[in-house]
C-alpha cells in the first residue's frame, strides 16, 4: 500500500503536516528528533565500549592444577 505513494503524494502530505502543526512546532520537534538520535549514538557507542572493556578485563580463573591436565 505504502508503495503507491511517490513524490505528489508524498508532498501533500508535507503540505497538510505543515499547515496543521506550524512552521515553528515542526522545527522544535526535528530538533528533538535529532537530540534523540545523539542521545542514542552516544548510548549504543558507550555500551560497545563497556563490553569491550569487561572482555579486556576477563581473565582465567581456571586452577592450575587443572591447566596441567589439560
Amino acid at each position: 500500500m505504502l508503495n503507491n505513494i511517490g513524490l505528489p503524494g508524498l508532498l501533500l502530505i508535507a503540505v497538510v503536516v505543515l499547515v496543521l502543526f506550524g512552521r515553528g512546532k515542526i522545527s522544535s520537534l526535528m530538533g528533538e528528533v535529532g537530540k534523540g538520535i545523539t542521545a542514542f549514538k552516544k548510548g549504543v557507542s558507550e555500551g560497545s565500549k563497556e563490553i569491550e572493556d569487561n572482555a579486556a578485563a576477563a581473565r582465567d580463573v581456571t586452577p592450575e592444577t587443572e591447566k596441567d591436565k589439560a
